[in-house]
């Protein structure tokens, strides 16, 4: 790096950084007055699109009433254009929604509880796509992690400390998805139903069982509760390396979303390849209803002092119960397509 020595030289040089003084200057004011044109451009077609939005609403109450009140005055021509005329809409509908994930946006409720009125709204691929890579290997570490220390509270040490501390890191780990999970939701990713939701339950039963005080009724389910959690993590860890490999096939053959991410759970897309998780998947949600039915009985015990006993036995039926009838509902969809499909050919 090039060191000044004498006067002469020290003076060319503030020459020389006035001059890049000035260039700075200029270089900033160009981006002032493109930051506020870009949020002009920014306004404008959010308000473009929401004009839009409301028409269309409109038009396709009025084609409805068309159809409803006077279907015998309409030829089969007029019956194609409204078919047309709604497929369109639809089309329309789905680019809005791309449209918007480059548009800045008002945080919903949650994000607007965590965070106030901040922007969470990520305006270019690289940093969507790079937030959504860091997601998915932020699942991945934790999920290492939470192996490793189920696996110590399981069989090398028994300290109600460390039993807290694990279940610390879940209410974290749980809390820390959701919030990431509405950000990418914010930016165009497809999480949708019980998946965008069974984190906060699965948060809220961390939370329980961090508050579930030393006893005997505690120790009886403190090891089945980690067994449980040691397998979660490792099924996890398989979804992950299958649910990324399917996102790739399908992204490389420009059938999946780029900012789709992969999921708890069993999604249609991933009959692309192999269906070897389903074993594995429903064999963790009867583990799930088996942790309510033991709870759900020692809170008949006489001894059973614990408000923390029910709840947790409760969470764990409403665990089952979605992601039961959901992974199922995936399941009969894709075979009764494939049985439509069958009879067709």
């Amino acid at each position: 790096m090039f060191s000044p020595s004498g006067l002469s030289e020290c003076l060319r040089e503030w020459d020389e950084l006035e001059k890049d003084y000035q260039q700075v200057q200029d270089t900033q004011r160009l981006y002032k007055q493109k930051l506020e044109e870009v949020t002009k451009l920014q306004n404008s077609c959010s308000s473009a699109i929401d004009r839009q939005r409301k028409k269309l609403k409109e038009l396709t109450a009025s084609l409805g009433k068309c159809k409803g009140t006077r279907p015998t005055d309409l030829s089969p021509e007029d019956m194609a254009s409204i078919a047309e005329i709604k497929e369109s809409i639809k089309e329309k509908t789905d680019t809005f929604f791309e449209m918007e994930a480059f548009l800045p946006k008002k945080n919903g409720l949650y994000l607007g509880l965590v965070l106030g009125n901040v922007s969470v709204t990520l305006l270019n691929k690289q940093t969507k796509f790079a937030y959504k890579d860091e997601y998915e290997k932020f699942k991945l570490i934790l999920t290492v992690i939470l192996f490793i220390f189920s696996f110590t509270c399981q069989f090398l040490f028994s300290y109600r400390v460390l039993d807290a501390l694990f279940n610390f890191l879940l209410v974290w780990y749980y809390c820390t998805l959701t919030i990431r999970e509405s950000v990418l939701i914010s930016n165009g990713s497809r999480i949708k139903g019980w998946w965008a939701f069974h984190h906060y339950l699965s948060t809220f039963l961390s939370g329980v069982m961090l508050t579930w005080p030393e006893g005997a009724l505690y120790q009886m389910f403190r090891s089945q509760f980690l067994g449980y959690n040691l397998y979660q993590s490792f099924v996890q860890f398989l979804q992950y390396y299958y649910q990324s490999g399917c996102l790739y096939r399908l992204r490389a053959l420009g059938e999946g979303h780029n900012m789709d991410v992969t999921v708890e759970g069993f999604q249609s897309w991933m009959w692309r390849g192999l269906t070897f998780l389903l074993p594995f998947l429903f064999f963790g949600h009867f583990w799930q209803f088996y942790n309510s039915v033991t709870l759900f009985r020692m809170f008949q015990l006489p001894e059973c002092k614990e408000w923390q006993v029910l709840m947790c036995g409760c969470s764990y039926m409403a665990l089952f119960m979605g992601n039961f009838l959901t992974t199922l509902r995936v399941v009969y969809q894709k075979y009764m397509g494939n049985q439509d499909k069958s009879k067709s050919v």
